[in-house]
């Protein structure tokens, strides 16, 4: 057999080079290149390794957790068919990937983890930053990836690779398991050589399956669909990523049946398709939730039914209503005690088509579906319009992007009170163009995440839309924007604090303690002084950004215009009137009250959330 001498960095680099993905009959290169900042525990080993491949193109970060974060928004941008690997050093530099690794685990998004680790030697330990146990030998700060990672290993020797590799692309390439693989590198073991076969370098194309249902299941799914009479489906990511739209729109135009979408789903159809009722669940539309009250047959496809899609399982009221799952993950296809079938998204629901050409809704509840819809596209209308004095509404803000973005174009966002609002508001006319981490609801994923979207596709305007408590939390990757061109505009609303928890708090009899930027007042005692005069727009100049400050949201509109002609990262910084907020419209989402206080607010608070407790329901 024949060898290359090379070390174990080396070799995972020359491996990661030649893995390819192939669906549908296309072919790309799995690996767009690796994130992240060198340290002592990578810079001989990962670093010199990636030196002598110019060809594999390596981009220095400011944070490692963002590295993450944008190695997330390209993956999902791609449709998981590309992704990047992310390289730290050991300790902290290691540790700060970990929030990125649940992040891209919970919204199963494949992420490659290569975090520096101590000595495999041990006779140096402990060393700078290790974590020592009086237990065991055996253990470092990487072992806290494993939770957060669907494949997770520690490289001893060098040919451990040799096993190590093949299972980080199956466990990536999966369309069911994917998620963070962390593969924890003692700083030693990298820079050691070995005499590797040269077939573990070979060009390697690994199948995305589309997975075809039981056939059984899937009858007995016909069935179900044939002896409803007001079904609903919920679109989830997995249509998306399964790319499964116009199969999608096909099986409702067909079958009249409408269609509620998740989060990660939004945008499975265009936002003035008939059938499309808009964002379900908590933070759901009017159309959607009053729909999905009555509806006698939930149809999930590629959702895994998070708290906010089912309004913490109070959106489903009909006392016989039953679910369908369509699902790669076996594990969600279960959920609610479904008909599980457990296949693609796009096969299975153009295998309905099939099987369902002599069914359609009847002409009443189409009426009700066309009314609704009517009702709450007024509502978005008039929401967009406020003509809110003398601060603008964050719901004219969203309207005001609308307009101004064109239909290809990229919003994205992930935390706050700007998920809720987005998805309720957001018009989307092409798939993928709405872009929530909303699995983890990460704040400081948007300026990285937008960036990981305009490196997925540098064609499209990719606006990333933050608050000031999220802003602050990293703008450092504005650097990193300038350093390689990646031109975003950045929407900065300033509401002076955390504007969603504070609406929350409010509403659990809390007032908004805790949650204004305000400092300490010398005689309450209490965060309850002048707002901070942060200058948000001097901040971002100073990181080499383009920066705008709006007061009306007629300066805003005008600020759009200008960042879409400037060619490099702009932040438009606009102060938005934090208490005018968009409705809830019929939903709820379960957060514990307070059993006992002091406060008369809070009480009164608990009694309304009992309540609303009445209305959760087990799916059994």
């Amino acid at each position: 057999m024949a060898t290359i001498r090379m070390t174990a960095a080396q070799a995972i680099i020359q491996f990661l080079k030649h893995q390819y993905i192939r669906r549908d009959g296309q072919e790309s290169q799995f690996f767009a290149g690796i994130l992240g900042i060198f340290g002592h525990g990578n810079v001989a080993g990962i670093g010199q390794a990636l030196q002598q491949n110019p060809d594999f193109p390596y981009f220095l970060v400011r944070n490692e957790q963002s590295a993450v974060h944008l190695a997330c928004g390209f993956t999902k941008m791609k449709n998981r068919l590309q992704t990047f690997a992310c390289t730290s050093s050991i300790g902290p530099g290691a540790t700060n990937m970990i929030t990125g690794a649940a992040l891209a685990t919970i919204n199963r998004l494949p992420v490659l983890l290569l975090p520096g680790d101590i000595f495999a030697r041990r006779n140096v330990a402990p060393v700078l930053q290790q974590l020592e146990s009086p237990s065991t030998q055996d253990i470092s700060v990487n072992d806290a990836f494993k939770p957060v990672s669907r494949y997770w290993d520690r490289i001893y020797r060098p040919e451990q690779l040799i096993t190590s590799l093949p299972e980080v692309m199956r466990a990536l390439t999966s369309p069911a398991e994917t998620g963070a693989v962390t593969l924890a590198l003692p700083q030693d073991v990298q820079a050691e050589a070995f005499d590797f076969p040269e077939e573990l370098f070979a060009r390697r194309v690994w199948h995305a399956s589309r997975r075809t249902s039981d056939r059984f299941l899937f009858s007995q799914a016909v069935d179900a669909i044939r002896a409803s009479r007001h079904p609903l489906i919920v679109a989830g990511g997995g249509v998306l990523y399964s790319e499964a739209s116009e199969a999608l729109a096909n099986f409702v135009e067909q079958t009249g049946i409408p269609v509620g979408e998740t989060q990660a789903g939004k945008g499975s159809l265009p936002y003035n398709h008939p059938q499309n009722l808009g964002a379900i669940g908590a933070t759901g539309t009017l159309a959607a939730n009053r729909i999905a009250r009555d509806a006698d047959l939930i149809i999930g496809v590629g959702t895994r039914y998070s708290d906010f899609t089912t309004a913490s399982k109070t959106a489903f009221q009909n006392p016989d209503v039953r679910f369908i799952n369509i699902n790669v993950a076996e594990f969600d296809s279960f959920k609610h005690s479904a008909i599980p079938v457990t296949a693609d998204a796009r096969l299975t629901l153009e295998e309905l088509s099939e099987s369902l050409k002599d069914y359609k809704v009847d002409s009443e509840y189409q009426s009700q579906i066309s009314d609704l819809k009517e009702q709450w596209e007024r509502e978005v209308d008039r929401l967009f319009r406020l003509n809110n004095q003398p601060l603008p509404a964050q719901s004219e803000v969203i309207g005001a992007i609308w307009e101004s973005a064109q239909p290809q174009d990229v919003l994205v966002s992930a935390a706050g009170s700007h998920p809720g609002d987005l998805h309720k508001l957001w018009r989307t006319r092409q798939p993928n163009t709405y872009h929530m981490e909303y699995g983890y609801s990460c704040m400081g994923y948007e300026i990285p995440g937008a960036m990981g979207v305009k490196l997925a596709d540098p064609s499209r305007e990719v606006y990333a839309f933050v608050g000031d408590g999220t802003y602050l939390m990293m703008p450092s990757e504005i650097v990193t924007a300038v350093q390689e061109d990646i031109k975003i505009i950045i929407v900065l609303v300033n509401n002076h604090g955390f504007a969603s928890i504070g609406g929350l708090s409010q509403s659990l009899g809390s007032g908004g303690f805790g949650t204004r930027f305000r400092v300490r007042d010398s005689k309450s005692g209490q965060l309850d002084g002048e707002y901070l005069p942060v200058d948000f727009a001097a901040n971002a100049r100073s990181l080499g950004a383009h920066a705008i400050n709006t007061h009306t949201i007629e300066e805003f509109r005008q600020a759009l215009q200008e960042a879409r002609s400037t060619p490099k990262t702009t932040v438009i910084v606009v102060e938005t009137e934090r208490d005018v907020r968009v409705p809830g419209y019929e939903s709820w989402w379960d957060v514990a009250v307070a059993e006992t206080s002091t406060i008369e607010a809070v009480n009164q608070a608990r009694k309304e959330y009992e309540e609303a407790m009445k209305k959760e329901r087990y799916f059994l």
